[in-house]
């Protein structure tokens, strides 16, 4: 697609019109090679990976894209460097590899380099100082045998006090010896990564289907019910790819998911004044565990994260406990010079990690924290024939994906080659000059990346949609436009708490809430 292209690739838009039309096409319809059950990041990878094999491909969701983990991630792209401190090397490296292959061949338009901080305040000993500087020229390593370039992850290296409170001024200054700059992957948006997925599977042919729910999986196929109308059908496919998470054990007997809840705070920017660099905050009295800031480009910043197991039903929408917030906010008021206090919190969100449970069932016997359970996913294939992919971490959601579809097709023998993903460029993405020559706002092209102009165009044609919907927050009425007509929303809550992220703010949400109504309203009416 042209840098200057003023529409969308061809066959990625996603629409109601559209989904409607596949859904009718699909129930009922030819056996499809594969079909994909859960369209979070795993999901919308194992739909991209079997159309770009060849393959015809049905994904539904329940919800909407990312309506689970993949929208409750850190927006981070891990390295690996927490597995080498627990000896997962291939897990590590693995994780590196992934890394590097977003940020410069699949996604550099929403994938970019993130400083951090480490603060060397009086709670870190020396000890742990070395400790923590071993780790970070051991990612450095891990960079390097990712054959990721330097020029895509800098090297980290020792700050002076000076510097370190230049990329961190609220930081508390007594007694601070300096501090170390360490660098990693950052999302612009994780939901974003999962809609650019979901389009680039939809540009290869592959039919995808939310608000459409899987109520019972066969080898064969499934069962499914359309959520706007309540009409149910089969899906008939020579492979299922059961890619639902934490919900998996829930549609095929014998998977034990160990949930894990990752908790964030969500403050505004100037409570904590400017952040060039995020900030790793030491857990005090523990040697490898921090509490990261994060700073999001969008008058916000994130505080986590958690990890604490989960029993019990999953919900749709985990809650955030007051232990979990009162946690965040003491670890961070450790190393500030003003404290951040419970009412400066605007918002809260709460992931749940779909970690394998290889444990007894018996938590009271010996069963270890989810913190030191292992990030490795499994591909397991039920007594029937449905193939489950669970575990793993949202950085290495591609490999995932690609070990799922060969599990399909080898167990099927499906007509396909290897899986061509590492080197598929997604809906958007360019080489870092290409994107730098774009027509369109900074902000925009780190969302929507060439197709940065083309949404720009809409508010130049009607500049009622280049206005922002809300003071303090920078989406305009054209990014809500473009998601109706291109990237699968369909209602308010899709754009809202997935398409812009203006919901992990309630007060934000409840202010937007009447603009966006009318302006989905306008869509149905065909006017937008």
């Amino acid at each position: 697609m042209s840098p200057t292209s003023s529409s969308p690739a061809a066959g990625a838009s996603l629409s109601a019109a559209r989904r409607s039309r596949e859904l009718t096409e699909a129930v009922g319809g030819p056996v499809v090679d594969v079909l994909v059950v859960g369209l979070g990041a795993t999901g919308a990878g194992a739909a991209l990976d079997a159309a770009a094999r060849g393959l015809s491909v049905v994904a539904v969701d329940a919800h909407d894209l990312a309506f689970g983990t993949s929208r409750w991630s850190s927006k981070l792209i891990h390295g690996g460097l927490r597995y080498l401190a627990s000896a997962q090397l291939d897990v590590a490296h693995e994780s590196a590899v992934e890394r590097g292959v977003l940020m410069e061949r699949t996604a550099p338009h929403l994938v970019h380099a993130q400083p951090f901080v480490l603060p060397l305040t009086p709670l870190v000993s020396r000890g742990q100082a070395a400790l923590a500087w071993a780790g970070f020229r051991a990612g450095d390593t891990l960079r390097l045998t990712a054959r990721t370039a330097r020029a895509t992850l800098p090297a980290p290296r020792r700050l002076s006090a000076v510097e370190t409170r230049h990329l961190a001024p609220a930081l508390r200054s007594d007694r601070l010896r300096g501090g170390l700059l360490s660098w990693d992957g950052r999302l612009t948006d994780d939901a974003r990564l999962v809609t650019a997925l979901a389009r680039t599977a939809a540009a290869r042919g592959a039919r995808i289907l939310t608000r459409t729910r899987a109520l019972e999986l066969t080898a064969s196929g499934a069962r499914v019910r359309d959520e706007l109308t309540g009409e149910e059908g089969e899906i008939r496919a020579r492979a299922v790819i059961n890619a639902s998470g934490v919900w998996a054990g829930a549609l095929v007997d014998g998977i034990r998911v160990r949930p894990s809840r990752g908790t964030h705070l969500v403050l505004r920017s100037d409570r904590l004044g400017p952040l060039p660099a995020g900030l790793h905050v030491p857990v005090p009295g523990e040697t490898n565990r921090f509490v990261l800031v994060l700073p999001q480009g969008d008058g916000r910043v994130y505080v986590g994260l958690t990890d604490e197991p989960v029993d019990g039903e999953v919900p749709d929408v985990p809650e955030v406990p007051e232990t979990d917030v009162g946690f965040l906010l003491d670890v961070l008021g450790s190393v500030l010079d003003v404290p951040v206090r419970r009412e400066d919190v605007v918002g809260t969100f709460a992931g749940l990690r779909p970690l394998l449970d290889t444990t007894s069932a018996d938590r009271s016997d010996g069963a270890p924290r989810t913190a030191d359970v292992s990030r490795r996913h499994a591909v397991l294939t039920s007594s029937e024939g449905v193939i489950t992919v669970v575990g793993g971490k949202l950085t290495t959601y591609r490999r995932m994906a690609e070990d799922a579809v060969d599990a399909a097709v080898a167990a099927r023998r499906l007509d396909a080659g290897p899986s061509p993903t590492a080197a598929l460029p997604l809906v958007g993405a360019a080489a870092p000059h290409a994107l730098a020559a774009l027509r369109a706002p900074r902000r925009l092209v780190r969302r929507y990346g060439t197709e940065a102009p083309a949404v720009h165009a809409l508010a130049a044609r009607d500049p009622r949609l280049g206005e922002p919907l809300l003071a303090d927050h920078p989406v305009t009425g054209a990014e809500v436009v473009w998601a109706l007509r291109h990237e699968g929303a369909l209602d308010e809550s899709d754009l809202l708490d997935r398409r812009t992220r203006i919901g992990l703010v309630p007060e934000d949400r409840a202010a937007a809430l009447d603009a966006v109504r009318a302006l989905v309203g306008e869509a149905m009416a065909g006017r937008a």
